[in-house]
């Protein structure tokens, strides 16, 4: 005669837990400035045969070991294989200009050095967010900051990017009227983190934030059709 088996008893799994496990796993350690002039290749559905260069800021390691791209995009410092928006781009690798390679994934000597730094600098984990590393902005980024005082829009010019414990990247805007010295650089105190003090902050290259300066219709037109829907959509929750 057999054995009864017991039902095997039931696991209740908590979803959120193992989605902050994984996001914890993705978050940003450590950064290291590009330097060589690598950029990120990507794509666009209005022009499906052409390819687009845009210059990598920095190469990021995440805590799960993965080394990403990271550009200025829309609002945040993006890692490169996370644009997926064939309207806006659609990453397709990193380049090499100057042997015209395309790469896949991060090149392996900013592995090392992101790996090894990381391990120099091995911070405790604490309650509290903290300052981890900051870095200066080698490529003229530009941030649009709108308010919610109804104040007309600013275009300041990003001067640095700040990495806090929790993975998150600030940029680093100065407030004009406690400048002391220039140039002005990542350490100064009139640099602030432009979420900080601004509702929502828009980054740009250098040539489309000299487009928006000298009031460039066919620019405009694009950003105000970008800007409002956005603003839209926030008024309405």
């Amino acid at each position: 005669m057999g054995m009864t088996l017991s039902p095997r008893p039931a696991r209740v799994i908590d979803l959120d837990t193992m989605r902050q496990k994984r996001q914890a796993r993705q978050r940003l350690v450590r950064l290291s400035p590009e330097l060589d002039g690598l950029e990120m290749v990507y794509s666009l559905s209005s022009d499906p045969d052409a390819f687009f260069g845009m210059p990598v800021l920095a190469w990021g390691l995440r805590e799960d070991g993965e080394v990403v791209g990271l550009v200025p995009w829309m609002e945040t410092l993006t890692p490169c294989h996370l644009l997926e928006d064939a309207e806006h781009g659609y990453f397709v690798g990193y380049r090499d200009p100057e042997t015209e390679e395309l790469l896949e994934t991060a090149p392996p000597h900013k592995a090392c050095e992101l790996e090894h730094a990381a391990a120099y600098f091995d911070y405790e984990d604490t309650h509290e967010i903290t300052l981890i590393q900051q870095i200066p902005d080698t490529l003229g980024t530009h941030a649009l900051c709108m308010d919610d005082d109804g104040r007309p829009w600013q275009l300041k010019q990003v001067f640095g990017w700040r990495l806090y414990s929790d993975g998150n990247v600030e940029a680093l805007l100065a407030d004009e009227s406690r400048v002391q010295s220039t140039p002005i650089l990542p350490g100064d105190t009139c640099l602030y983190p432009g979420h900080s003090r601004h509702r929502m902050v828009y980054f740009f290259q250098r040539s489309i934030a000299n487009r928006i300066r000298e009031q460039d219709p066919s620019t405009l037109e694009a950003l105000a059709m970008m800007v409002v829907p956005n603003t839209s959509r926030e008024a309405e929750r």
